[in-house]
């Protein structure tokens, strides 16, 4: 399956997109949903997407805590 992602630099946006289509393609939310104080910050940038690859070959998306340092980037674990 990970021949199949996309680069790191895309994947936010992949699954937001994947997500939304699974759930018909859109989502309805409060707007405070996005507030600071749900986001973390503006942006969100102190929060991660974890993809998790499970073994009956389902995809977990959660948010994380964003790992410090420039290395923080794509880590794959199969099964969960």
């Amino acid at each position: 399956m990970t021949d199949r992602l996309p680069q790191p630099a895309d994947m936010s946006h992949a699954m937001l997109i994947g997500l939304l289509m699974h759930l018909g393609g859109s989502f309805d939310m409060p707007a405070d949903a996005l507030s600071v104080d749900a986001l973390g910050t503006p942006d969100g940038t102190f929060h991660a997407v974890e993809l998790g690859i499970l073994e009956d070959g389902q995809v977990r998306l959660s948010v994380v805590p964003r790992p410090h340092g420039e290395g923080a980037g794509l880590q794959f674990r199969n099964g969960e």
